[in-house]
């Protein structure tokens, strides 16, 4: 049985999608405008403002906490938004509670930490608010999990998962990976809980915003969760990745929103083209097990001639040689870099194996 089967979020349904608000709150005026331009959008769902900010180092800017929160009731009540904050510590669960904050959401750097996370829960146990997860900064889908767990075990009446990326070291235009993979495999092992997508957080800039967002509705995440400022170069903090007003409208007026369930009309054409992918996956397994068949006759073939199972110039050679073919199929180099990887990893486990077998017999 799915433990979180009755856990429903509100506000958030396909046509009000959208989490969005300021990183931080700076001042009444800049509160108060942002909230004012979004209650007109008719996909707003929640208003997100960042009240305590965990920084990086010492003497940033941390948010002005306690202070920012009438300011948040006035918006509760003169836009009639429901509001969102983040929270880090019990105190922060305590004071947004006192406060009447609709929705509370955990970063990445608490989520990373499962004591925090157990800190926050306790706070929260039995307090009717619901909580949104953001996944922690290394992929590593098992403490995001634990983490919303953690939260349903302390009682928690609803729950979502916000995907913001992953960091990663390798060069690239976005400043998180988004590593589409976990949040698919956290719906599916959760499937009834929503899973809202943070494009701001993963470009890092507003430049690669459009695409992230589209991408992430198409894979049928339930929100999205964007920055918003009204003058986005004078934000005191993720300038870069804030959009303002008039980026925000363009964006939304562009975004298509597609059919989650196949209407009746597209049914049977989907359907031969499912039966297809089974069939190809099909043969490809096929493939795969002849060639492991293969691995294993190089394998005995190496034991008996003593030859060491890693030979690297072989696998360098196989590698630039598949990948000049990646073109001609259509292929990006990336996913066949690391289909290659994976099936080559699997074949030098093969081997150890066939070598151990033959270690295990000298000991006997």
């Amino acid at each position: 049985m799915n433990p979180i089967s009755d856990k429903k979020f509100p506000w958030i349904t396909r046509n009000r999608y959208l989490i969005a608000g300021p990183c931080s709150i700076e001042h009444y005026d800049q509160a108060m405008s942002t909230a004012g331009f979004l209650s007109g959008l008719p996909q707003m769902a929640i208003y997100r403002a960042g009240v305590w900010k965990p920084r990086t180092r010492p003497g940033q800017f941390e948010g002005l906490g306690e202070k920012a929160l009438p300011w948040l009731q006035e918006i509760q009540k003169k836009y009639n938004l429901p509001v969102a904050v983040e929270v880090a510590q019990a105190g922060h669960v305590e004071k947004a509670l006192d406060a009447g904050m609709d929705v509370l959401w955990l970063g990445a750097r608490t989520v990373v930490n499962p004591f925090s996370v157990q800190e926050i829960a306790g706070a929260l146990k039995d307090n009717p608010v619901p909580v949104m997860v953001k996944n922690p900064v290394n992929p590593d889908i098992n403490l995001w999990t634990g983490a919303l767990e953690r939260l349903i075990n302390a009682g928690v009446p609803a729950v979502a998962a916000i995907h913001r990326g992953f960091y990663f070291f390798e060069e690239s235009p976005l400043r998180n990976a988004p590593m589409w993979e976990i949040p698919i495999e956290l719906k599916r092992r959760f499937p009834d809980i929503p899973v809202v997508c943070d494009p701001s957080h993963i470009c890092g800039s507003t430049e690669n915003i459009p695409e992230i967002a589209q991408k992430a509705l198409d894979l049928e995440m339930e929100g999205l969760m964007i920055e918003v400022h009204p003058e986005p170069g004078k934000a005191i903090t993720d300038a870069a990745q804030q959009l303002s007003f008039e980026e925000l409208t363009s964006i939304l007026g562009r975004l298509k929103i597609r059919d989650v369930n196949a209407k009746e009309q597209h049914s049977n054409r989907l359907d031969r083209l499912r039966l297809e992918i089974d069939k190809i996956d099909t043969e490809l397994l096929e493939i795969l097990t002849r060639r492991m068949e293969i691995i294993r006759e190089i394998g005995l073939y190496k034991k008996k001639h003593n030859i060491t199972i890693l030979q690297s110039g072989r696998f360098r050679e196989m590698i630039s040689n598949r990948l000049e073919r990646a073109e001609k199929y259509k292929l990006e180099r990336s996913f066949l870099l690391k289909l290659l990887q994976q099936v080559h990893k699997e074949s030098v486990r093969l081997q150890q194996e066939i070598l151990k077998d033959d270690s295990s017999q000298k000991n006997e």
